[in-house]
């Protein structure tokens, strides 16, 4: 074991679940096995919670909604500057923690996965601290209150990401909170958990319990006692959760699923366009709901959009994740690395033709979670991997003949999370953004901006995080009519 494992199992963490400000053991004995990725081989146990210990949480986070949804939007703005400054301090251990248990590069988890997730609760601080709880129109107050227990469902692809742009916001707001993370990546929860206990966070305010989606997931989105429920997963998931929480009628947001479209308009500068493009699908191997995965590119072009892609692949380096010159490191699990395979092979029976890639793992790798980039091209936009979500780093290159096919391509998908735009006339580009049915798009790969919310059109789900409309998911708004009337003579 290594050594933040060996820290972890010190503590008795692989053993707990955190409810009411204290570590306490889950009344259930289900384990579950955790798994370097790098090297396939058992990193741990965790022992798994049931719906008593959900229910033992969900009372914790009730009894202590009144203090803390009435507690000063100051008070809650230091507990999230303490969050962040514990992170910060922590940075190398959890960046170390993500490269162990879902395969990221280290290089990658360092500029990435810890600085962002921190980002998340710098920013929900940010929107505290300018929002205005109470406001008038005309003689009515409009007030937003903090909505409840909210049960917070994560996923393993970014295992601190995810849980920091929901646990800040909510936390923001004045909601009290239940995390599910990924049983399959749950390490990084357990070592954010110890942080939030030490910044000082109210007992009951943060609860964690560990479990699967069957067990833990559908106890938490049916538990009467929780009134909003946040998941991030696949759509197939987050079905599952509206089905379980509708007798009780929470509030559900989701964050789905993605086959997000690159457009490259036809002014495009390909040398700019492509290589980032390429880089964008690929980041975190491919494992992030929103990557671009289809590039779509004038049916002139596309000769010189292979080459480019071509080469921007030779760049990338598969390895171990703590080797440094690994740009990219092992796929998370098993069982997307079997879909992955699945899906090349699929793309290949399609007629669609490989331009770099294929199936099996990179030379001179014979054991873990490894998977070669991969690019097709000539990919026609019925075709299977044109359409599913194959959450790796497969590549589309669709080609078109005129923009207006190019937008209606962008469209052809039941996703609606993300999308791109390339070009070099500014006016055309932010049309055809305008045109595109997604809930996110970026014009000429901007910075990153925490602020801008973030979700989905049609099947990627409904609801936004990030920003000021990420927390507003947290709080209901109440009507008082006649606040600001004048007294009566």
């Amino acid at each position: 074991m290594t050594e933040i494992v060996d820290m972890l199992a010190r503590r008795g963490r692989l053993e707990q679940a955190f409810i009411g400000g204290d570590w306490v053991t889950p009344q259930g004995q289900a384990t579950c096995e955790v798994v370097n990725p790098a090297t396939e081989a058992a990193l741990c146990r965790i022992r798994l919670g049931t719906a008593a210990d959900v229910d033992r949480a969900v009372t914790a986070a009730a009894s202590a909604f009144p203090g803390w949804s009435d507690s000063a939007p100051a008070t809650r703005a230091a507990l999230l500057a303490r969050i962040e400054t514990l992170m910060d301090a922590q940075a190398e251990t959890l960046a170390e923690c993500m490269s162990l248990e879902m395969g990221a590069a280290r290089s990658y988890a360092r500029s990435a996965q810890v600085p962002l997730a921190m980002a998340h609760v710098r920013t929900a601080r940010e929107v505290l601290e300018g929002f205005e709880f109470q406001s008038p129109r005309g003689t009515t107050a409009i007030r937003h209150e903090p909505i409840g227990v909210c049960a917070l469902i994560t996923p393993w692809n970014w295992p601190l990401y995810q849980i920091t742009a929901k646990l800040a916001p909510a936390l923001a707001a004045g909601c009290c909170v239940v995390l599910k993370p990924s049983e399959l990546a749950p390490l990084s929860a357990l070592l954010l958990a110890d942080l939030i206990a030490e910044a000082g966070c109210p007992p009951g305010v943060f609860n964690l319990v560990q479990g699967d989606g069957p067990g833990v997931g559908a106890a938490l989105a049916a538990h009467p006692g929780v009134d909003m429920i946040s998941i991030t997963g696949s759509t197939r998931a987050g079905i599952e959760v509206a089905r379980a929480a509708a007798p009780t009628l929470k509030r559900v947001t989701q964050e789905l699923g993605g086959k997000s479209p690159n457009l490259l308009l036809p002014d495009a500068d390909l040398a700019r366009a492509v290589p980032p493009g390429v880089a964008a699908a690929m980041r975190n191997l491919g494992q992030s709901c929103s990557a671009p995965t289809r590039m779509i590119v004038p049916r002139a072009a596309l000769p010189q959009v292979e080459d480019l892609a071509r080469e921007a692949v030779a760049q990338i380096v598969v390895g171990d994740p703590f080797d440094p010159k690994a740009t990219h490191g092992a796929i998370a699990n098993r069982a997307q690395f079997d879909r992955i395979q699945t899906m090349i092979g699929v793309g290949i029976d399609e007629g669609a033709r490989l331009v770099t890639g294929g199936p099996g793992r990179p030379d001179g790798r014979e054991t873990g979670f490894f998977v070669r980039p991969t690019v097709f091209s000539d990919v026609r936009t019925d075709m299977r991997i044109a359409q599913e979500e194959i959450f790796g780093p497969v590549l589309c290159l669709i080609p078109y003949d005129d923009v207006d096919e190019a937008v209606r391509i962008a469209n052809d998908t039941r996703f609606g999370l993300g999308a791109h735009v390339q070009g070099t006339d500014p006016a055309q580009a932010r049309a055809v953004a305008g045109r595109i049915r997604a809930g996110q798009v970026h014009l000429n790969y901007p910075a990153w901006d925490p602020h801008a919310p973030f979700g989905g059109y049609k099947q990627s789900g409904n609801g936004r995080e990030y920003g000021r409309e990420g927390m507003l998911e947290y709080l209901e708004v109440k009507s008082i009519l006649g606040f600001y009337a004048p007294a009566a003579s």
